[in-house]
């Protein structure tokens, strides 16, 4: 481990943003599931609502760099195109 006072105060700071990462991812596998499940149902109108909030958890981790925007967007998309297969 570090002895320098300011590597010791960035291994402090790197504790504190991955326990902040790892509830951030944990709440996206959750949500995204949520939305998988939904249209494994062939539930429409229930993927539609599970999406909306799994857009918004999505859109959060991008804005705070958890994961890469794009990454959020091909997520949202490729949840969306599953939705409208069953609707179709």
């Amino acid at each position: 481990m570090a002895n320098h006072k300011s590597a010791l105060k960035r291994h402090r700071q790197s504790l504190k943003r991955r326990a902040r990462n790892r509830i951030s991812k944990t709440r996206i596998k959750n949500t995204v599931k949520a939305v998988r499940v939904a249209i494994e149902e062939k539930d429409a109108t229930k993927a539609m609502e599970a999406l909306k909030a799994a857009t918004s958890v999505l859109d959060k981790a991008a804005r705070k760099q958890v994961i890469h925007a794009r990454q959020a967007q091909r997520r949202v998309a490729r949840l969306q195109a599953a939705i409208n297969k069953i609707e179709a």
